[in-house]
């Protein structure tokens, strides 16, 4: 499949700001020129060199989620519909800002979603939970490290990777309310110094900075990626590293696991490779690579799969979102083409329902829709508001509260330090029109 083509195939996205004159081509030169490109140093990661403005704190004591700065997209609806032919023309895309929080932590790096809870890693020593569909928060998990790069929640186990290198443990129990236990810290307290004794040195931690956390839930296998350009696997069941994967020649970006087993890892070298797991040599169970695929010659920051797990979406430091395809029979997967819209490096990607949701050093977000026919991607809607880049994005679908609609929920946290919560759904244009005026008092107004 080609590669698409933003401005001639995609919708046009609502503009808020005042329209800017036409580049030349020395100033197009010079914006293609500035694309973020992921880091490289052996160093834990630091996002200072992202440009933004932060916004201004408030000192109000309620604990309600507030809007904070302005944003043109804050206001209750913005329906967005595509220049191009709708197999559905009756329905209408929308989407708002619903909630918009800023915390004293600093930047937020990492976020997840589960049983209706929102965890939010910062640059602090805090993980904020909070609770859907009102979006307040109910608890925090506190350590002595800083910088939650990373998370992941499977089966009520929170798994939080920091900047020393360590991944903490925490179990979700629900006895006399929500509580949060600590488990564990991997590696395991000493376990690094009797490594340096160990011939093997398998219970050694990694040698740089943790930049990605994937479980494999049917294996009870965590896996935990780095800028040393290794993957460790860790036995849940007793948290033991049981093998040590050489990846890339570059640091690690990101790694996903699909339902099926297979690892997915994205790194710097510009490439993203498909690793298998062969069960046939006992405890060790070490991991086959089965395909390496190119991106173009830019460096991947980020992966997302469908739910299915039949698309693979990598978002690029050339700010395209290349995807590859995998074949209903022969199951290998081919370059299907890529999404353009983004003008910086895409740092995060989420897939839910036949949606895509991209964050962007640009400070913006895009969600996308990939057509089940024909395979064609659109953009739904351009997400403005944030004054840093977008360091982490989450997506869960279903109805919110009272909602009529199904639609999905989306979770964007940037280097601005505010954590954004938008909510898109696609209504019946008919409908929408005989009673505009009643839902736009029914929009909560940020």
């Amino acid at each position: 499949m080609a590669s698409l083509d933003y401005s001639s195939n995609s919708p046009k996205t609502p503009t808020f700001a005042s329209t800017p004159k036409t580049p030349t081509n020395n100033s197009t030169q010079n914006l293609q020129s500035r694309f973020f490109r992921s880091i490289s140093t052996k160093d834990a990661p630091s996002f200072s060199n992202f440009p933004y403005t932060p916004p201004h704190s408030t000192n109000s004591p309620s604990s309600r989620t507030q809007s904070l700065h302005a944003s043109p997209t804050a206001s209750p609806l913005h329906p967005l519909q595509s220049s191009s032919p709708s197999k559905n023309p009756d329905l209408l895309t929308a989407y708002r800002c619903i909630s918009s929080v800023l915390k004293k932590d600093g930047q937020i790096l990492s976020v997840a979603a589960s049983n209706g809870l929102v965890y939010t890693g910062s640059a602090s020593n805090l993980i904020r939970v909070w609770k859907l569909p009102e979006f307040t928060e109910c608890g925090q998990l506190k350590t002595k490290a800083c910088m939650v790069v990373a998370m992941e929640v499977s089966h009520d186990k929170v798994y939080a990777a920091y900047g020393d290198g360590k991944v903490r443990v925490w179990q979700r129990t629900w006895d006399g309310g929500l509580k949060h236990v600590r488990l564990a810290t991997i590696p395991k307290t000493g376990s690094y110094v009797r490594s340096l004794y160990i011939a093997a040195g398998k219970d050694k931690m990694h040698m740089g900075a943790i930049t990605s956390l994937a479980i494999n839930v049917s294996e009870d296998i965590l896996y935990s990626a780095s800028i040393d350009r290794t993957v460790k696997v860790w036995r849940i069941s007793d948290l033991k590293c049981i093998e040590t994967i050489k990846a890339h020649a570059g640091p690690i970006n990101e790694i996903i696991v699909a339902d099926d087993g297979v690892l997915y890892t994205a790194s710097d070298d510009a490439t993203v490779r498909v690793w298998r797991r062969n069960f046939c040599r006992g405890d060790q169970l070490p991991h086959s690579l089965t395909v390496t695929l190119p991106a173009k010659y830019s460096p991947v920051k980020t992966l997302t799969l469908t739910p299915d797990g039949g698309v693979l979406y990598g978002g690029c430091t050339d700010g395209y979102i290349h995807y590859w395809l995998k074949g209903w029979f022969s199951g290998q997967l081919h370059y299907g083409g890529a999404l353009q819209g983004h003008t910086h490096a895409v740092m995060c990607l989420a897939s839910v329902a036949n949606y895509v949701v991209s964050g962007s050093a640009d400070s913006t977000s895009r969600i996308w829709s990939r057509d089940v026919e024909d395979g064609q991607h659109t953009c739904l809607a351009l997400l403005v508001g944030h004054r840093g880049p977008i360091r982490c994005v989450t997506a869960f679908s279903g109805r919110l509260g009272d909602e009529a609609e199904e639609g999905c929920t989306i979770c964007t946290g940037s280097l601005d330090g505010v954590l954004k919560v938008w909510r898109v759904t696609c209504t019946n244009k008919i409908a929408d029109n005989l009673c505009s005026a009643q839902s736009e008092c029914e929009y909560f107004q940020l």
